[in-house]
């Protein structure tokens, strides 16, 4: 005869992660398969088990949050927004459908990396602490109490800023050697390094670069190889730290990965996050896009207690906004 505790731990589990991977951040061609890829649910399912067998809470980690990008042209400035609160609703939220699953809940560890690379983005530890700063005030504001945030200044409490990230990368960072052998070998890794460095382009192609296209081209080719080191480095160290924790990337993952990769929210491109775009009203609904793909569009800016906070589109915008996508 079948354990009936047994069977209402494992439907409980299964639920749960049906939950999350509703939402999942998917590498193209990744290998998933199904709304919800059974292959990815059972990757992850037996630390979804463990924690509702023990009846405790399940703990997600998910490196995000770090800082806004530093090219005008993607964002309304150095603080968080609209964009990043919605983020936040929604992990929040999600952590709230989970409870109505699993009676003891989830929380979602907000890891910010902003500290770890902000000095190869051209951000200032100024800027950083300002914004992690603020993504604190904004969970408070808006309630989000299964939301905590944790940064490399709690790991390494007292420590310069630069000798925080000399010391991580002393101790967790992989030769960049290492991970150009994994890029040459495809796949993920390849993926991973080209979204990256599309995005460092991006960043760094504001007005402050007056050097050539090119040019930025080859700097941006080497930078992206040390923002994947310090970022593999903070993840490894977070495994120590949280070695019972689920973890989440912003970035699409391929099928039965350590992470599952989770949208923040609706934006055609799977890459685009909070920090390096804007929230766009269309109708009844939020999409995130560039600032200047947003006013290109026509978007209206719309302020909050004095400060820009997102576009607003109206109808025909909207329309000739999903034409172009189509």
């Amino acid at each position: 005869m079948s354990d009936p505790t047994a069977l209402d731990t494992e439907r409980v589990a299964q639920a749960v992660l049906k939950e999350v991977l509703a939402h999942q951040r998917r590498m193209r061609d990744g290998g998933c398969t199904a709304e919800v890829c059974p292959r990815c649910a059972a990757h992850h399912l037996d630390a979804v088990r463990e924690a509702v067998a023990q009846n405790r809470r399940i703990e997600f980690v998910l490196p995000a949050f770090p800082t806004k990008s530093p090219n005008p042209a993607k964002v309304l400035g150095p603080l968080p927004d609209l964009a990043e609160e919605l983020a936040l609703r929604f992990l929040n939220s999600l952590c709230e459908r989970i409870g109505g699953i699993h009676a003891p809940g989830a929380t979602i560890v907000l890891c910010s990396d902003g500290r770890v690379f902000n000095d190869l983005l051209g951000v200032t530890d100024e800027d950083v602490t300002r914004y992690v700063r603020a993504i604190d005030e904004m969970i408070t504001r808006i309630g989000a109490t299964h939301l905590e945030q944790f940064t490399l200044d709690e790991v390494y409490n007292g420590a310069g800023h630069e000798e925080m990230r000399e010391t991580l990368s002393a101790g967790y960072a992989r030769s960049v050697e290492e991970l150009r052998e994994e890029v040459r070998a495809g796949g993920a890794p390849l993926a991973m390094y080209r979204g990256i460095t599309r995005f460092m382009l991006e960043d760094l192609s504001g007005p402050r670069w007056t050097g050539t296209r090119s040019a930025l081209q080859r700097k941006c080719r080497t930078l992206a190889y040390r923002v994947i080191q310090r970022s593999k480095a903070w993840g490894d160290l977070l495994g120590e730290l949280f070695p019972d924790a689920i973890r989440l990337s912003i970035h699409p993952q391929p099928c039965s990965s350590e992470k599952i990769g989770i949208l923040l929210a609706d934006t055609p491109d799977v890459w685009l996050t909070p920090w390096h775009s804007v929230a766009v009203a269309t109708g009844d609904r939020y999409t995130l896009m560039k600032r200047a793909e947003a006013e290109e569009a026509g978007g209206r800016l719309e302020f909050v207690d004095g400060r820009p906070s997102h576009y607003v589109l109206d109808t025909a915008d909207s329309g000739r906004l999903r034409d172009r996508a189509a």
